[in-house]
């Protein structure tokens, strides 16, 4: 960055201000696509980093075989768009969310997840609604501990109720594997998938997850895509994690220092609307670019509390200074949004057509 661009972002946007750099965004929409090319298996990319209908077309146009949703408000802005490739990797509950997803079903391809007898019992209503069937994975827990069948003998029990239920077809798994898990994911597949195949049924779709695991990408066998999400833009957990470079985070937020009250500290005009306070388990709230040793330590709403105490360059008020969040995610659910660069040429603004799409 060259103090002319960020100057003349602070003076056309304002700050703080996230930009993406799209250069970096191709690059890593080729990087992580090859990945999958390489290890064999489609590519279906978590679209809740971005929320972009115009990024996710960029995806698919590159290769990706369809993409992935969290909720119902995010696959609607998506198939509005014209994608025809959905899974919601999420439990989905209650009669309005069955009549919105019956409506998708019935004009777009869609997959969702259940990990549970009640999720499967009221997915028939959306089937039916949409007049024709709709297809679930089973979700399994292999080591997060957050959704999933935690057993194998779970596992079957669901896929058959699945394949019992009118309208319903059972399609396959969906796995979250831990980064260190991959063994162990694979016996519970195994295992699973033996016991679907004794009962005449098979597993169409076997979805593995996470950016964090681009080292394990392929290493289950008999998988068949991998959803990958924050590699779009990428962050300070992916760098932490060994999943990207800070060559390879493509969103910065752009920040001026407004306060220097006193040697050791200043303020920044991001704080926890702009930033969020999850650190993702990391130290301080994001990297500036310019002063790596500057810590981001804590924020008001406004606020963002800079200790300069380890810092050997400290910045000016009027700075204008590039974060890289500690994750992306989060913070892109917070603009309406983002200014899209080319090297030093701002480029235009790209709506978060998604954001804030949490039902």
């Amino acid at each position: 960055m060259t103090t002319a661009l960020a100057a003349k972002l602070a003076r056309e946007y304002g700050t703080p201000c996230a930009v993406i750099d799209m250069d970096k965004v191709e690059r890593n929409i080729a990087r992580i696509q090859k990945a999958c090319d390489d290890a064999g298996i489609a590519n279906r990319p978590h679209i809740k980093t971005h929320k972009s209908p115009t990024i996710a077309k960029m995806q698919v146009a590159a290769g990706a075989k369809g993409i992935t949703c969290q909720k119902i408000g995010e696959a609607e802005i998506m198939a509005n768009a014209g994608i025809d490739d959905i899974l919601i990797s999420y439990n989905l509950l209650g009669e309005e969310k069955m009549a919105r997803l019956g409506a998708l079903n019935a004009k777009t391809n869609m997959t969702v997840a259940a990990d549970n007898s009640t999720v499967v019992a009221g997915l028939p209503k959306a089937a039916a609604a949409s007049g024709r069937p709709l297809s679930v994975v089973v979700e399994c827990d292999t080591g997060r501990k957050r959704a999933g069948v935690e057993t194998p003998a779970e596992a079957i029990a669901l896929a058959r109720e699945i394949a019992a239920s009118r309208g319903l077809v059972f399609a396959g798994f969906m796995l979250y594997p831990t980064e260190t898990g991959w063994g162990e994911a694979q016996k519970f597949f195994d295992e699973a998938l033996a016991g679907v195949r004794a009962h005449g049924l098979d597993a169409k779709i076997v979805s593995t997850g996470g950016t964090p695991n681009l080292k394990n990408i392929g290493k289950l066998k008999g998988g068949t895509e991998h959803r990958f999400g924050t590699y779009i833009y990428n962050d300070r957990m992916q760098v932490a994690a060994g999943s990207a470079t800070w060559d390879d985070c493509a969103l910065h937020i752009y920040s001026t220092v407004v306060s220097r009250a006193a040697p050791e500290r200043g303020i920044l005009d991001a704080g926890s609307k702009t930033l969020t306070t999850d650190t993702g388990g990391l130290d301080g709230h994001g990297l500036i670019l310019e002063h790596p040793e500057a810590k981001i330590a804590r924020f008001a709403e406004e606020h963002g509390f800079l200790d300069l105490s380890r810092s050997n360059t400290r910045p000016n008020v009027g700075d204008v200074v590039r974060i890289v969040p500690n994750h992306v995610c989060v913070v892109v659910n917070m603009m309406d949004e983002v200014v899209m660069v080319r090297g030093e040429e701002i480029i235009g603004t790209l709506p978060v057509a998604a954001r804030g799409k949490l039902r």
